[in-house]
C-alpha cells in the first residue's frame, strides 16, 4: 500500500493571499456549552471532546508498553481511532469499519462497504458515524456493527461527524455541512460555502466552527442553520478548529497559524514560520497555557494561547499531519517518520518514542489509561502499562 495519504495528493483552492479582514457581522453571543469532556474511559470524538481540543483526562503511564497491534493485510488508516466503552473503532481506505477490543485487540465485528473510508469514526450513545470517500455517511449500531442508515453526499467525505442534542454535523468535499437526525439521518438543514469542507466541525454551545478551503471561518447557529460570521484568511484550510474560551485556533495551507476571537470575529494573533511557511495539516491541541501543533516543517511547536510567543519546538524525522494530543504534563504524536513521540508539556523533551516503520496521518487517541494509534500501514498500535 502506497503510504502517501489519500487526502493529501489532491491540490486544496489557490492561497488567497490578503491579510485576515473581518465579515461585517456583529460580535457573536453563545450559551453555555453543549458538551461533556471526554472520559478518562472514552475518546469518543475525531479530537476527543465537542471542542476539538486533543486534550485527555485520567493517566498514561510515562513510559507505555506495547500491549497489542492489529494488522489489515495491504490495509492503510488515515483516520483516529474512536475509544468508547472498551472498544475501539478504527476504519480503513479499503472500505471497513473495524470494532476492536480494547483489552486485546481481538475483533468484534467488522462492517465491510464498496468504497472507502478516510474520515476517522466518531461514536455517540452506543451508535457509530463515519463518512467514505464516495460521499455516503453511515450510522451503525455500536454493539454489533449492524447497519442502521446512510446518508448521501456529493463528494467524498474526510470530515469527522460532531453532535448537538439530537442533531449530527458532518462536512463534505461538496461544500456543504450537513445537519442530520441522529436517530434516522434525515436532514434538518444544510449550509453551503464556496469551496470544500474537510475539517471537522467544532461546537460550542450552540455555535459550529469550520475552517473551509473557501479560506474563511464560518461560525453557524446550530439551532437555526443560518451564518452568525466569518472571518477571512490568507488561504484555504482542511484542519480541524480547536476551542479554549473564546479563541479558536488552526492553520492554514499558507503556513499561518490563527488565533481568532469568535466572539469579536476577529484575529487575535497569527503566526508564520519565518524559514518555512509550509501548509499546516495537523489540527491543534489546545490547553491553558499551550497550544500545540505540527507541521510539515518536521516540527511540533509549543506556543503561547494568549499571543503566540513560541514556547519550545521539537524537530522530527519526518513531517507531522498527526495532531498531538496532551494528557497531563505529556504530549503524545505519530509522525511521517514512523515513530510516536512522547514530548513533556513544559519543555518539549523527549520522554519516550516508539519506531513502528510505518507513518502516521491519524492521531492518537488515549483513553483508559491507553494510547491507540493506527498508521498508513495498515496497524493499529495499543500502548499502555504492562500488567
Amino acid at each position: 500500500m502506497n503510504s502517501t495519504p489519500h487526502t493529501r495528493t489532491r491540490l486544496l483552492l489557490p492561497a488567497i493571499l490578503v491579510l485576515a479582514i473581518i465579515a461585517a457581522f456583529p460580535a457573536i453571543e453563545a450559551g453555555k456549552p453543549d458538551v461533556k469532556p471526554a472520559s478518562s474511559s472514552n475518546w469518543p470524538l475525531f479530537r476527543g471532546n465537542s471542542l476539538s481540543q486533543g486534550v485527555a483526562t485520567g493517566t498514561l503511564v510515562e513510559k507505555p508498553e506495547l500491549l497489542w497491534k492489529f494488522h489489515v493485510k495491504e490495509g492503510a488508516f488515515e483516520g483516529t481511532p474512536a475509544v468508547v466503552d472498551g472498544f475501539v473503532y478504527i476504519a480503513d481506505l479499503d472500505g471497513t469499519l473495524f470494532a476492536l477490543s480494547l483489552k486485546n485487540g481481538k475483533k468484534a465485528w467488522e462492517y465491510k462497504i464498496d468504497g472507502g473510508f478516510i474520515a476517522s469514526a466518531a461514536v455517540h450513545n452506543q451508535r457509530v458515524y463515519v463518512g467514505d470517500y464516495d460521499g455516503r455517511f453511515y450510522c451503525v449500531d455500536a454493539p454489533t456493527g449492524k447497519p442502521l442508515w446512510a446518508f448521501a453526499t456529493q463528494a467524498e467525505i474526510d470530515s469527522s461527524a460532531n453532535f448537538y442534542k439530537d442533531k449530527v454535523l458532518i462536512g463534505s468535499q461538496d461544500a456543504t455541512l450537513y445537519c442530520l437526525n441522529a436517530a434516522d439521518g434525515k436532514l434538518a438543514w444544510k449550509y453551503e460555502i464556496a469551496d470544500q469542507i474537510r475539517c471537522s466541525p467544532t461546537i460550542v454551545g450552540n455555535r459550529c466552527f469550520l475552517v473551509g478551503c473557501d479560506g474563511r471561518l464560518h461560525i453557524i447557529d446550530i439551532d437555526e442553520g443560518k451564518p452568525v460570521a466569518n472571518v477571512l484568511l490568507d488561504g484555504p484550510s482542511g484542519v480541524t478548529p480547536a476551542v479554549l474560551g473564546d479563541r479558536v485556533f488552526f492553520g492554514t495551507e499558507g503556513g499561518v497559524f490563527f488565533a481568532i476571537d469568535w466572539r469579536k470575529a476577529e484575529v487575535a494573533w497569527k503566526y508564520t514560520d519565518p524559514e518555512s511557511a509550509l501548509p499546516f495539516r495537523s489540527s491543534a491541541a489546545i490547553t491553558n497555557g499551550f497550544v500545540l501543533v505540527g507541521g510539515r516543517n518536521k516540527q511540533i511547536r509549543a506556543m503561547d494561547p494568549d499571543n503566540g510567543k513560541q514556547l519550545w519546538q521539537f524537530t522530527t524525522r519526518g513531517r507531522v499531519d498527526s495532531s498531538p494530543v496532551i494528557i497531563g504534563n505529556r504530549v503524545y504524536v505519530g509522525g511521517s517518520d514512523g515513530r510516536i513521540y512522547g514530548l513533556d508539556l513544559k519543555s518539549g523533551k523527549p520522554t519516550w518514542e516508539y519506531e513502528t516503520g510505518d507513518g502516521f496521518v491519524g492521531s492518537a487517541a488515549i483513553a483508559a489509561g491507553r494510547l491507540v494509534i493506527a498508521s498508513d500501514e495498515g496497524t493499529v498500535y495499543c500502548f499502555g502499562e504492562k500488567k
